[in-house]
């Protein structure tokens, strides 16, 4: 019996073949826990398809964003720190591999999920392989200030992309829609308005609001959120001190879930 897997068809590949296969070599080789394996490719002329693993749970964008009707299972903060944490072992796996090696696209559509709510980044590797033609829209939300070129994507730029998907976390809001209001004000400065005036509790996702005791843990991960997105490069934090960081909060987290065992005995009133 096969198992089921997804296959990517790639556009806009301007390099030739061998120069294509020697790089998807690169990506094919990359293997963590946290990382969509790359299983095969085909690559003939214009035609290159990637086979990747099927995730049965899809994506962190439609499980964020999709159904948020009256059938909606709320996202508790376990399993949103949860998967912060994978997420940000993988991309921490791929900058260890060289200082010139980033993912390049990272938002919350490239973060699929296991069954179990484990994190698997994808799409890492292809934003070198595009053309010059795709040009880069800031309408994304994801795109670091600096980056004009989407082939030359620097692990810094990978760090504020990885904060506004930790912003998108605790927001519960998509800054593909992100141009929040009249101004056209992006995710990060809505948030760090916000926050300015002192209403921090105003930014988190309403489903979060309902885990009291956590609301410390949520206020440090949005911290180190607001430090990914810094304006400058030089003043956002590697990607192995943010996954260290989010450890720290997700092992705080546990020790509070376990000294109360009724915080999730919730009313609805």
């Amino acid at each position: 019996m096969g198992f089921p897997v997804a296959v990517k068809r790639l556009k806009d590949v301007t390099m030739a073949d061998k120069e294509f296969r020697e790089k998807i070599e690169g990506v094919g080789a990359m293997d963590h826990e946290n990382l969509v394996p790359l299983r095969a490719y085909y690559c003939n002329g214009e035609e290159k398809l990637l086979v990747y693993d099927y995730m049965p749970m899809g994506s962190l964008s439609a499980l964020l964003h999709g159904n948020r009707g009256a059938g909606r299972t709320p996202l508790n903060w376990e399993t949103r720190s949860v998967i912060a944490l994978g997420a940000a072992r993988g991309i921490t796996y791929l900058h260890a591999q060289g200082s010139t090696v980033s993912h390049g696209n990272i938002k919350s559509s490239n973060i699929l999920l296991t069954t179990s709510y484990e994190s698997r980044v994808s799409d890492f590797g292809l934003a070198q392989l595009v053309g010059p033609n795709a040009t880069p829209t800031r309408v994304d939300g994801y795109r670091a200030p600096e980056v004009t070129d989407i082939r030359k994507v620097s692990q810094k730029a990978d760090v504020y992309s990885f904060g506004v998907l930790l912003l998108e976390l605790l927001t519960g809001k998509a800054p593909t829609h992100a141009l929040l209001n009249e101004e056209g004000v992006d995710l990060p400065r809505w948030v760090q308005s916000v926050v300015r005036e002192e209403w921090t509790s105003e930014v988190f996702d309403l489903e979060l609001l309902r885990y009291q005791n956590v609301e410390d843990d949520m206020v440090q991960l949005l911290q180190l959120a607001i430090e990914c997105c810094a304006q400058y490069p030089d003043k956002r934090p590697a990607m192995a001190d943010v996954t260290n960081h989010i450890e720290e909060i997700c092992r705080s987290s546990g020790s509070q879930q376990e000294q109360n065992p009724l915080n999730d005995i919730v009313s609805d009133s």
